[in-house]
């Protein structure tokens, strides 16, 4: 799917607010656990505001959360530094970012996988189990053996949306497939645990499981690894992980925190930053599946073509997609 810079301009917005102007930008950035280098979500928001650097010759200072004390204390820094606008990486910022921009209003805050219901906070959102879908299909149409496989990071609502929309995908294609789900744990450490996604892998892989898909920030690593190693199949998650592992990687699950972030800082350089929230799907090309030199070789037309309809009718409402996070349960 071809993603345009504009696209993620669209959205829902809520509220009014003045946002920086271009004469007193001073950009931050709070990453989450992981590091920036995660090669997936956080290492996406890298990615962006590095492009923005690059454009505009702008600096931005940054902070990498080695723990959860870490959060708040980085973002009321950067603030009382006079950072504005201040960007919160993943969905564990919500609650220090609220605390934070409630001390300091004339200060925009943007958080991305997070909803922040403050007249100086944008909440950017994404419809992860649309874009999941879609790789959902392809694993189905992939897999030999009638068996597909999820790894998440930490077990938290917002990964089982991804999960569910995946299943939801695979079933779409063959609704006997058996779509077998594990998650890395419980924590923040979660994130970070290539030997733990190894491991899951390779314990779906000996259930059968042709395809694996993992929401789970590095800990991908070790879940692309361990299909490399074993001769089967990947998908990568947020970034377009394809490069990783050529001939591996059946594809990757779009979700474009990079343009989410490099339009952040670009909207608050021209003065057209808002509060409010931003719901990112297909239809507003937030997020996709990856088609590149590394993986079309595994993708047949008939799966290209597959994929395409699957993602036309879910942007037209001729397909709906269950959101787990609706009733926290995967009921379609």
């Amino acid at each position: 799917m071809t993603f345009s810079r504009t696209g993620l301009v669209a959205g829902i917005l809520l509220g009014f607010g003045s946002a920086a102007s271009a004469a007193d930008i001073a950009p931050a950035v709070v990453f989450d656990m992981g590091g920036k280098f995660d090669k997936s979500f956080n290492q996406g928001v890298y990615e962006g505001v590095e492009r923005f650097k690059e454009e505009t010759g702008i600096e931005y200072r940054e902070f990498e959360v080695t723990n959860e004390t870490q959060r708040e204390q980085a973002l009321r820094r950067f603030a009382q530094r006079g950072a504005n606008p201040i960007l919160g990486i993943g969905f564990a910022q919500a609650g220090p970012l609220e605390a934070v921009a409630k001390d300091f209003p004339d200060i925009s805050f943007t958080i991305v996988d997070g909803v922040v219901d403050l007249p100086n906070v944008q909440s950017i959102v994404f419809k992860e189990h649309e874009g999941s879908f879609l790789v959902g299909v392809l694993a189905a149409m992939a897999a030999e053996d009638g068996a597909v496989g999820f790894v998440g990071g930490m077990d938290i609502p917002l990964i089982r949306r991804f999960g569910c929309g995946y299943e939801q995908g695979a079933k779409f294609v063959n609704a006997d497939i058996e779509v077998v789900q594990n998650m890395t744990g419980t924590t923040p450490a979660a994130w970070n645990d290539p030997g733990r996604g190894s491991e899951l892998a390779k314990g779906q892989f000996d259930r059968g499981v042709d395809v694996v898909y993992a929401a789970a920030g590095g800990t991908g690593v070790g879940v692309y690894q361990a299909a490399e190693d074993g001769g089967k199949l990947a998908i990568g998650v947020d970034s377009n992980q394809n490069y990783l592992h050529p001939g591996t990687m059946l594809t990757s699950m779009l979700k474009r925190v990079d343009v989410a972030a490099y339009e952040t800082y670009k909207s608050a350089m021209e003065g057209t930053w808002e509060p409010g929230i931003k719901v990112l799907g297909l239809a507003e090309e937030g997020v996709g599946w990856a088609l590149d030199e590394h993986n079309e070789s595994l993708i047949t037309d008939e799966m290209k073509a597959a994929v395409e309809d699957a993602a036309a009718k879910i942007v037209d409402g001729e397909l709906a997609v269950h959101d787990y996070t609706t009733d926290n349960a995967c009921t379609y």
